[in-house]
């Protein structure tokens, strides 16, 4: 009885090992940087489970939140169906393993739907919306003299890039995606460069991506070509901790998070390599804050009044910078343009936080989706936009 019980589990563990990508390369306990990696190619479950506690998954720091904490009054209920349809959302979130849906509207929060047992009261990742905080983070560090300029080359606030093809990088060109460095995105693909980024081992305690990107050619001339690139944007996330000698969740807490009342706690992965908060991806956040932030955005980055975001950054921040593959979609500082003036920050498995100006609209989603991305699940996410914006429109 005992023996058997041994076997099954023995089996047990051959095939978790065996599910992990490049197994037949895995012969020990993966490193956090694997486990990280290994979260692109999580079964549903997994994902439903697990976004929401990634904080504890793995070693973070806090961003505090503060006793004073920024309401959300209610409006009058937005509905989003057609007439006698009450149930679209409910059919758009399950169809699309969404957990979360915020609608603010002139600061009043006009649609609040849960699902997938998430609660307000839990956070829930959010991918590469995290490029866009870290991006606002650096454009306060500008405000605050941390940082002298966008046109400032990479290797002012880390030398070791100095032999690499970054050496003449500026800033500006990071925050934009145009550095030119040949990177390879494919979230599907084991093999490309975002699902290696983290795997290999540490060396001499420098972060994964410094140790990965300084060994990577050119591909374009700087400032060119835009080219989607995660481990840049912990890249720029280093030149913040460095400029300001603060964790990012750190810097992100007494910024914005407390000041502009948060009313909970974040978490942010940290490397596993120097301890630095990865700036491309690793912060989780309740749905409520995510809406929150993109308040703070719609409000001109300002907080009692008084802009805390560098005017250079905010004339270029959130209008195009440049063109990419998508129709109708430009790149500002890692924020996605669109041609009617609003912007997003959007993450992988449908995260996204959406500001529109004109309509005084900002929208916050979370999300389980089934693949990283696709054009089908995009296409999903921008009507859900869309109907929000026609329902505002024919009030």
């Amino acid at each position: 009885m005992h023996f058997n019980l041994a076997a099954r589990l023995l089996v047990f563990a051959l095939c978790l090992v065996a599910s992990w990508p490049g197994a037949a390369r895995q012969t020990t306990t993966p490193t956090i940087g694997e486990q990280r990696e290994a979260v692109l190619f999580w079964s549903q479950a997994q994902r439903e489970a697990e976004f929401r506690d990634m904080g504890a998954r793995f070693p973070s720091d806090r961003a505090e939140s503060g006793s004073h904490i920024r309401e959300l009054p209610e409006g009058e209920p937005l509905i989003l169906g057609a007439a006698g349809d009450a149930k679209w959302l409910d059919r758009y979130m399950a169809e699309h393993h969404v957990a979360g849906v915020m609608v603010l509207h002139k600061g009043r929060v006009r649609v609040q739907q849960y699902a997938l047992d998430f609660r307000p009261d839990q956070r829930w990742e959010s991918f590469s919306v995290a490029k866009s905080v870290t991006s606002v983070l650096l454009g306060i560090a500008l405000q605050q003299g941390h940082i002298a300029s966008l046109d400032d080359t990479l290797v002012t606030y880390i030398p070791e890039l100095a032999d690499s093809a970054y050496a003449d990088v500026t800033v500006q060109q990071l925050l934009t995606m145009t550095s030119g460095v040949q990177w390879n995105e494919d979230y599907a693909d084991d093999q490309s460069d975002v699902a290696q980024m983290y795997r290999g081992a540490c060396v001499d305690r420098k972060a994964h991506v410094l140790s990965y990107l300084s060994r990577l050619p050119r591909q374009w001339p700087a400032g060119s070509h835009w080219n989607y690139n995660t481990a840049e944007t912990d890249l720029l996330g280093i030149v913040v901790e460095r400029a300001t000698r603060r964790p990012l969740a750190s810097y992100l807490s007494d910024t914005i998070w407390k000041p502009y009342g948060m009313a909970t706690d974040a978490f942010w992965i940290r490397d596993e390599c120097d301890g630095s908060n990865t700036g491309g991806s690793g912060l989780s956040a309740t749905l409520g804050d995510y809406v929150r932030l993109g308040q703070f955005m719609l409000e001109g980055g300002r907080i009692d009044g008084e802009p805390v975001i560098a005017e250079a950054w905010l004339r270029g921040g959130t209008s195009e910078q440049a063109s990419t593959d998508a129709p109708e979609r430009g790149y500002g500082y890692l924020w996605w343009t669109d041609t009617d003036g609003s912007y997003a920050a959007v993450g992988i498995f449908g995260q996204m936080v959406y500001v529109d100006p004109a309509r005084e609209l900002v929208m916050a989603q979370v999300a389980a989706w089934p693949k990283a991305t696709s054009n089908e699940l995009v296409a999903a996410r921008r009507a859900l936009v869309e109907r929000v914006k026609q329902a505002v429109d024919t009030e």
